[in-house]
C-alpha cells in the first residue's frame, strides 16, 4: 500500500527491514546501542561488526534522540538508530519520547540529505508499546514531517508481522482517505 503526499510517498511494506534498498533504515535500537534482539538484532546480523563498531566509538543514545552509522554489509547506506520509551503505561511520557524518537530520526535523514528511508514500528515489540497507539504517533510524526517540508521522497513503514502490518494499514488507509 502506499499513497502521495506533497512530493513524498508513503509506503508501507511487510517484510524484513534489512533487506530493503533503500537510502537509511531505522534501527529500534537499545541506549547503549549493544545490539539485541528483534529489529535491533536483525539489523546488526545482517549488517555486521562494522555497524557495531561504530556503535561503540558513539558509546550510546538517550531515550527518544537518534544517531548514525553506516550501513555496513546492508543495502542501505546508514542505520538511524533511535531509542524508543518502554511502556509503562502511557503516563511517564512515552507518547512525547516516541514522537521525539521518529523526529530525530527524520531530522538524521535530513542531515544526511537521503531521499529515502524505512521505519520499523518503533518500541512496539520488547519494549511493549501497544501497536495502534505507537501507529498513531509514527504516522502522525511522518506526516507532519512531510508537511514542513522535506528532501525525502519515500518513506516506508516496514512492519514484519501480518498483524502489525493490518494496524498500520487500517490506520493508512483512513489517513489517505481523510488528508
Amino acid at each position: 500500500m502506499q499513497f502521495a503526499l506533497d512530493d513524498t510517498t508513503l509506503e508501507l511494506h511487510q517484510g524484513d527491514i534489512t533487506r530493503l534498498t533503500v537510502d537509511a533504515i531505522v534501527n529500534a535500537a537499545n541506549s547503549g546501542l549493544r545490539g539485541g534482539g528483534g529489529v535491533d538484532g536483525a539489523i546488526h546480523r545482517a549488517g555486521g561488526p562494522a555497524i557495531m563498531a561504530e556503535c561503540r566509538r558513539i558509546g550510546g543514545c538517550p531515550t527518544g534522540q537518534a544517531v548514525v552509522t553506516g550501513g555496513g554489509d546492508l543495502p542501505a547506506r546508514y542505520v538511524i538508530h533511535t531509542v524508543g520509551p518502554i511502556w509503562q503505561g502511557g503516563g511517564r511520557g512515552e507518547p512525547e519520547l516516541l514522537r521525539s524518537a521518529y523526529a530525530a530520526s527524520l531530522l538524521r535523514a535530513e542531515e544526511l540529505d537521503v531521499t529515502s528511508i524505512a521505519f520499523p514500528s518503533i518500541s512496539t515489540g520488547v519494549y511493549g508499546y501497544p501497536i495502534a497507539l505507537a501507529c498513531g504517533i509514527a504516522v502522525g510524526t511522518v506526516i507532519e514531517h512531510v508537511q514542513r517540508g522535506t528532501a525525502l521522497q519515500h518513506i516506508i513503514f516496514c512492519l514484519f508481522s501480518a498483524g502489525d502490518y493490518a494496524v498500520y494499514e487500517k490506520h493508512l488507509s483512513n489517513v489517505a482517505r481523510n488528508p
